[in-house]
């Protein structure tokens, strides 16, 4: 029992739940189905595709607002909109989103109470902050929810004959180098700023250059993009903002380009393992893209490719990646013929230059490549902090 001025958790809870599900919980699920007019078996499938735990017959915990939700639900089946063949998925989806997005918002908002002595002194002033917020909350989710329609339906309608499902595009990895070993040597605090920090970059990195996040997984993220330069500019940018941020370990990426399956926010396809596959084999501070998007980005002055000795990886025996660099100013003046000339005295170069885009020959070794490219030493990187 709680002590005089102390915040009852069962009362909190209930006040809570009054207020976030729209009222009192006093229907069953077999009620809920009645009223809405929905078939018995049609609201457990929805149910349980949104990702809320099964409840049995005669459990009483659905409200006025569940069933005019299971209401609204069939009737947007039944409109024609959606497949009955992908109804399940749709919802599978929804609920997965939501169910991230509600996570994060509980927890901000419980971090808010907790240092707020203030506010968390009573069950009332809680609640108030709650009835405070929640249109907040749901103003802002809506405005960005409406944007992000805008964007889709303009590409959507600027590519009238393209599949907005399976199209081409450039698939990108990019990855933290020694997470697991990190997560041995810092504690939970410093681990979230780490995360916290790779994403706000990788997020700033990949909308400034036009491409779309798919998802992060923990330590990694996925993106795509319409065109090869974008994917390679926030592959080079990724690493480049990596480097100089001494909270940051050393990246790696690995980018693919090609016809890709896109499902309810999430991307499949070989391309997609491809782009997985390149960035297991990628060392720290590398970019490794395939033959195809290779290709397309040696037509491009700006950038440096090189090919690389075959690997062999799961699903692929003998894959060949390209490196991806920013392209290097080639020395001038009076320098210039000097190192060119010791370049082909040493085997490294031809006796005519190859544009700084091209192709390195497939025999030439990795470490051979290296020397011969860097004519003008490596920008040190910084010191990093020891983590003990």
């Amino acid at each position: 029992m709680p002590e005089p001025g102390e915040i009852s958790p069962d009362a909190l809870q209930q006040r809570l739940e009054r207020i976030l599900l729209g009222g009192k919980r006093k229907y069953t699920r077999l009620e809920v189905a009645e009223k809405a007019g929905v078939p018995e078996e049609r609201s457990r499938r929805l149910w349980r595709a949104l990702g809320f735990a099964t409840v049995d017959d005669d459990e009483v915990v659905f409200t006025d607002a569940d069933i005019e939700a299971i209401r609204t639900a069939d009737q947007l089946m039944n409109s024609g909109l959606i497949d009955p063949s992908i109804e399940l998925a749709v919802t599978r989806a929804l609920g997965q989103h939501l169910s991230r997005l509600a996570e994060w918002q509980v927890h901000m908002l419980w971090t808010m109470i907790t240092e707020n002595k203030e506010i968390g002194s009573s069950e009332r002033q809680i609640g108030r902050l709650v009835e405070r917020l929640l249109p907040e909350l749901e103003k802002v989710q809506e405005f960005v929810w409406r944007r992000h329609l805008a964007a889709y339906a303009g590409r959507a309608m600027a590519l009238p004959d393209e599949d907005l499902e399976a199209r081409t595009e450039v698939v990108g990895f990019v990855d933290m180098v020694g997470y697991t070993r990190l997560t041995r040597q810092v504690d939970e605090d410093e681990l979230t700023d780490i995360l916290d920090r790779f994403e706000s970059v990788a997020t700033e990195v990949i909308a400034d250059h036009h491409g779309r996040i798919v998802k992060m997984i923990g330590d990694e993220v996925l993106f795509v993009a319409d065109s090869a330069v974008d994917g390679a500019e926030i592959a080079l940018a990724l690493s480049e903002r990596a480097d100089a941020d001494e909270t940051l370990p050393s990246v790696r990426a690995g980018l693919a380009s090609g016809r890709i399956l896109s499902r309810f926010g999430d991307v499949y396809g070989s391309v997609v393992n491809l782009a997985a596959r390149l960035t297991s084999t990628a060392r720290p501070g590398t970019i490794l893209v395939d033959k195809e998007l290779a290709a397309e980005l040696s037509e491009f002055p700006q950038f440096e490719i090189r090919t690389r000795r075959p690997v062999s990886v799961r699903g692929y025996n003998r894959l060949r990646p390209s490196s991806l660099r920013r392209a290097r100013d080639r020395p001038s003046g009076m320098f210039a013929s000097s190192q060119q000339l010791a370049a082909e005295m040493l085997g490294l170069a031809d006796a005519t230059p190859a544009p700084a885009s091209a192709p390195v020959p497939e025999d030439v070794p990795d470490e051979v490549e290296d020397a011969a490219a860097d004519s003008t030493p490596p920008r040190p990187r910084p010191k990093r902090r020891r983590r003990r």
